[in-house]
């Protein structure tokens, strides 16, 4: 078979659909009427997406307020908190390297459940693509754990409760997804690098965090098959939000042994933004760690090849030979490609800094995806695969 290849999640939401969230926000159109426009962009994005040739084709989550925050958010405009949850308190779980940041809100009262589903958005875009095979992307348990307080306990709602209500909602939230025809579901694992952060401006960054983390996880995977959790994918990052980062200083190989201890069939990995001269050493710790046989699954690390922050298209020959490197340290029948993390992973999209066009980044994605994908194949036929 040849190199697999993956895209991460979101994409740039067209200029359109974001001037449609703020009037919607403001009372300015109706929840009908900002339906249509995320249905237009949704079936472009899958439109697009299907033109490069990607396998397992997304809308880019057109319809979310954020990779982070739909769980819990309760209008379509990405407001409204649950009932349970204040937006006093919460914790700053990623403060980037420019100074700005993102913050939870706090979890006031239990029981924790789901406001909407990441299934819920599939079943809406899923008729658009037309018979095309597609994937879909949802939180990982161990974000949603940092809304429990972490120094001092709700009364009347333990933390054992609380992850014990965090698991079932998560399993629910992947479950559905493939019962509504997703062929690819991967799990947004951002906070796994930055857990081994020492911040002072940040209390639960540190290591410490790291071990819970995997074992939140691990206890939602060792409710699927290990036919399903082939299909199943943990997508770790340094952060890409305003063109920052939020952990790039933390090594790799301070992440990757813990990394593959989680129970999933394949990991989607940053690594085209990474230094060009520790990318070798990185593709070394992923052989050594990666898993031929994670509880009956062979886990495959999909390598990231193209830099979603840098407005440069990667050639179709850069990819290739980044693939090639990594072949010397992965075997061949575990590697893959994919982008360094999604197009657009917070909800505000921001105007583009280069040219004139309101979809400069949108376009600018598809390009990117195309090169990888071409790239993938010329490395698959170099590799004789």
């Amino acid at each position: 078979m040849p190199i697999p290849t993956e895209v991460v999640g979101s994409l740039p939401r067209p200029d359109y659909l974001q001037q449609a969230y703020a009037e919607y926000d403001s009372g300015n159109i109706s929840e009908e009427e900002l339906i249509k426009l995320q249905d237009k962009a949704a079936a472009d994005s899958l439109s697009r997406m299907q033109q490069t040739g990607e396998i397992y084709i997304s809308d880019g989550e057109q319809r979310s307020s954020s990779f982070a925050t739909y769980p819990i958010l309760d209008t379509l405009g990405g407001t409204g908190l649950n009932e349970n949850l204040s937006a006093d308190g919460g914790q700053y779980f990623a403060i980037f390297d420019d100074g700005h940041h993102r913050q939870l809100p706090k979890l006031i009262r239990g029981p924790f459940k789901y406001k909407n589903y990441a299934w819920q958005n599939f079943q809406k875009s899923s008729p658009l693509a037309k018979g095309h095979s597609m994937k879909q992307a949802v939180i990982a348990p161990s974000m949603m754990y940092l809304l429990y307080p972490l120094y001092e306990t709700l009364e009347g709602y333990s933390k054992e409760q609380f992850e014990k209500d965090l698991i079932d909602e998560c399993e629910k939230d992947i479950r559905g997804c493939f019962e509504a025809g997703a062929k690819r579901v991967s799990i947004d694992f951002t906070e796994g690098r930055l857990a081994l952060k020492n911040d002072p401006r940040n209390p639960w960054t540190g290591a410490s965090l790291l071990d819970t983390f995997i074992e939140l996880n691990n206890s939602v995977l060792d409710r699927f098959s290990p036919a399903e959790r082939a299909k199943i994918g943990v997508h770790t990052c340094p952060g890409g939000d305003c063109d920052s980062v939020h952990s790039s200083e933390v090594p790799y190989h301070t992440l990757l042994p813990s990394l593959f201890k989680i129970n999933a069939g394949y990991f989607l990995i940053q690594l085209a933004s990474e230094n060009a001269a520790t990318r070798a050493s990185i593709h070394q710790e992923i052989g050594k760690h990666l898993r031929r046989d994670a509880k009956g699954v062979k886990q495959v690390a999909f390598i990231g090849v193209i830099n979603p922050l840098d407005p440069v298209v990667e050639t179709p020959e850069q990819v290739c030979e980044s693939l090639l490197e990594a072949s010397k340290y992965i075997p061949v029948d575990q590697l893959g490609a994919t982008d360094d993390c999604g197009y657009s992973p917070f909800s505000i999209d921001r105007k583009p800094k280069h040219g004139s066009n309101p979809d400069f980044a949108r376009d600018i994605a598809f390009q990117k995806i195309s090169a990888r994908i071409q790239g993938s194949k010329m490395a698959s036929e170099k590799l004789r695969i």
